[in-house]
């Protein structure tokens, strides 16, 4: 049935072929993935380089079918379906933003591993044990990226991995499922997301034995809501937010960060004028340990009421007294004035770490009221106005700031960059000064 709906099909003759079914035909032909998936949900051959490939990237925008997809794969290698895999694959990894996410989506979701089977065929799902059991011995095994270190150890012969753009732990995680995909003959994995450009997505599009796959939302317009496309379209159609999120584009800045790449490109010189006033700001971290933030050190200065951004030497996984000793040698090589730090995480142990590396250099102590983003708004409006440069590049810092919006960083993790670089510029510029001493005539 399904070569003749695929000959038909070919010929423009597939309207005639579908009124001549019953409704148990029809019903077993749209069951059927071979026939209902469109040609970016089925997997590819071979690799660009002619080699069998070894990751199969689906980037598509909201409700485009990625899930779908990923679910079927992962439905067909545990049955070993000849298209898909020689032999059922076993263990097969699970592993989505969180563990909600692997459960809700993948798993129970409308269009997840338990909905892409009939009834009679779905394997056992053991929430407890975070585990999917197929009739034939094929074990799925649940885990969240959440917890990078929770895929130390299993081993497996393929993966499915959703929404990789939004791991919090993306290249931690995605880094020890690699050390476990090493059964079989040939481990794959397949990623499906809705692309944004972190590094880990943007590395692994240029390496070999990757395919990629593109989808946008109005491929899959006849399984959504036509008030969802009407509306979504008419609000974001050809915006940023739009090609990422609909057209399933990677767009180097979000539509709605605070600052653009233009913006930055028009702020930048190559050179800076001798300094009225120099300030090096920390963002220091909680703690030290591999998953810790990073620690934010900024240098900026002021000449004629402009900011100057001079460097960026952010340390990441650095215990207090080597970040003391980054920010005060930081202080001393550009003849600073003072240094900034933040004291909500650390309180007097910051200002005691840093004059524990040298007691001469003066500390002012910077205390968070307000959230992030209203602290980094006023930065951004100077930006804006012009009176802001950067000196040189500071890419690592000005990829931070095109991807910081009302929610933060589309990571999830701290903008320690940018909030070091808020402190620097609001002491340079927006904190109130302090009056000149009046004398008082008698």
């Amino acid at each position: 049935m399904l070569a003749a709906s695929s000959a038909c099909a070919a010929k423009g003759r597939l309207d005639e072929l579908i009124a001549g079914f019953s409704a148990r035909e029809l019903a077993t032909l749209l069951a059927d993935w071979e026939f209902c998936a469109r040609e970016d949900q089925w997997p590819p051959l071979l690799a660009p380089d002619g080699a069998p490939w070894r990751v199969w990237l689906i980037l598509g925008g909201r409700g485009a079918g990625k899930t779908r997809a990923g679910a079927e794969w992962v439905r067909a290698i545990a049955r070993g379906r000849p298209q898909f895999a020689s032999r059922p694959l076993s263990p097969i990894a699970l592993v989505g933003e969180s563990a909600a996410h692997v459960r809700d989506v993948m798993i129970e979701g409308v269009s997840g591993i338990l909905a892409a089977h009939r009834r009679s065929e779905r394997p056992l799902w053991e929430p407890s044990r975070k585990r999917l059991t197929f009739d034939n011995g094929v074990v799925a095994q649940a885990f969240s990226a959440e917890d990078p270190e929770s895929l130390r150890g299993p081993q497996f012969s393929a993966a499915w991995c959703d929404e990789l753009a939004k791991w919090r732990y993306a290249q931690e995680s995605w880094d020890m499922l690699q050390f476990g995909l090493r059964l079989g003959e040939w481990p794959r994995q397949i990623v499906t997301t809705t692309p944004r450009p972190i590094p880990l997505l943007k590395r692994l599009m240029s390496e070999r034995g990757v395919v990629t796959t593109r989808a946008a939302t109005r491929q899959n317009a006849a399984n959504l809501a036509p008030s969802f496309l009407e509306s979504v379209f008419a609000q974001y159609a050809g915006t940023r937010l739009g090609r990422q999120e609909l057209d399933g584009e990677i767009v180097e800045e979000r539509a709605d960060a605070l600052w653009s790449r233009d913006m930055l490109e028009a702020a930048r010189i190559a050179d800076a004028p001798p300094m009225e006033r120099i300030v090096v700001a920390i963002d220091p971290p909680a703690s030290s340990g591999k998953r810790a933030d990073r620690c934010g050190i900024v240098a900026a200065g002021i000449a004629s009421g402009i900011v100057h951004v001079l460097e960026d030497a952010t340390l990441a996984t650095a215990r207090p007294a080597q970040w003391a000793r980054a920010a005060v040698a930081l202080y001393h090589r550009l003849e600073a004035d003072t240094l900034i730090a933040e004291v909500n995480q650390g309180g007097e142990m910051v200002r005691a770490v840093i004059h524990e590396a040298d007691p001469s250099v003066p500390v002012k102590e910077a205390r968070a009221t307000r959230g992030k983003y209203l602290r980094a708004a006023p930065v951004a409006q100077l930006y804006e106005q012009g009176r802001v440069r950067h000196v040189g590049a500071l890419p690592a810092l000005e990829d931070e700031m095109c991807d910081f919006a009302l929610d933060g960083l589309s990571s999830g993790r701290s903008p320690d960059r940018l909030d070091a670089l808020v402190w620097a510029i609001h002491a340079l510029a927006l904190a109130p000064r302090a009056s000149e001493p009046r004398i008082r005539r008698l």
